[in-house]
């Protein structure tokens, strides 16, 4: 996608003092193809089209330069997808004012070597109780052996890296394996719950647990503590909008765009994305948190 720089600074985007997730999509294209992929969770996922179109790298680091974050505990998050897949990653990167806080989540499809040379370890280096480079390991479609490699270089060069591995039921007695090999070479190695319909039940704590039912469609009113922006720099409501391509709410570049902290209508209840309304750890690692509140649910007119 073509640049959407402007002439002039942009205005800031203040972030509210309760949001918890500050999360930039900057590519949905990804090399795995994981048949448990929280991303496409949803039925009417529309991640392949999005993965099509990429904003770039030089108005990405003036999306992130504009936001007035205010702490050092709220990290811009990239990921996807897989987001070291982006052309344009490592200048994002760069060019993001250092004063602001840089996480990653990534499958470390990216040679260690390279992201060393063009990355300064102070761009993911912050006070917090995880890492701020965090790496998924998806059982049967990356190689663990080769990702201990490569946390292990990434370590020795200076990053904090941290290997996070979804607990999925069929693959329990191998993490706990991995888990334990991890501790042995003192890498922090961490389970996620497993999310999402195995085809007999549901798997998950949810605080709305008929949001996910994919079965009938309401309406209701929904608030969140998330800024999701996707791949063109669009921003939504959720994970659910965003996987389906739903109607945007604005654009980070839009000199006129602003969070507003309020009820937004919704006619997609039912069909909600796990990670919008699981209960889960806030980025204090509490648990209890939910990205979104939902209220005043009802028949779809």
């Amino acid at each position: 996608m073509s640049s959407l720089s402007t002439e002039h600074k942009l205005p800031e985007i203040i972030i509210p003092e309760d949001y918890n997730y500050l999360a930039f999509f900057i590519s949905l294209n990804c090399n795995l193809k994981c048949h448990y992929c929280i991303n496409l969770n949803d039925k009417n996922s529309a991640r392949k089209d999005m993965a099509k179109h990429h904003m770039d790298g030089s108005d990405w680091a003036k999306a992130i330069n504009r936001l007035n974050i205010g702490r050092d505990d709220l990290p811009v998050t990239l990921q996807g997808g897989e987001p070291t897949l982006h052309k344009d990653f490592y200048r994002i990167v760069n060019e993001t004012d250092d004063s602001i806080k840089l996480d990653l989540l990534t499958n470390m499809a990216f040679d260690p070597e390279v992201f060393i040379r063009n990355v300064p370890v102070k761009k993911f280096t912050r006070e917090a109780k995880y890492a701020a480079i965090r790496v998924s390991y998806h059982p049967g479609y990356n190689d663990i052996d080769e990702l201990i490699k490569k946390t292990l270089r990434m370590a020795e060069a200076g990053f904090y890296v941290g290997i996070y591995s979804v607990l999925v039921p069929e693959n329990k007695a191998h993490i706990d394996d991995v888990m334990a090999r991890c501790k042995g070479l003192g890498i922090d190695f961490r389970v996620k719950e497993y999310l999402g319909f195995d085809g007999e039940k549901w798997h998950g704590e949810y605080k709305y647990m008929d949001a996910i039912s994919q079965h009938e469609r309401k309406s209701c009113l929904c608030k969140t503590t998330e800024l999701i922006a996707g791949p063109t720099g669009h921003v939504f409501r959720c994970h659910s909008d965003l996987y389906a391509n739903r109607t945007p709410i604005g654009h980070i570049l839009d000199p006129d765009f602003r969070i507003e902290q309020i009820f937004r209508p919704c006619d997609w209840y039912g069909f909600c994305n796990p990670c919008d309304i699981k209960v889960k750890t806030n980025r204090f690692q509490i648990f209890g948190h939910t990205s979104v509140e939902i209220k005043d649910i009802h028949e779809l007119n």
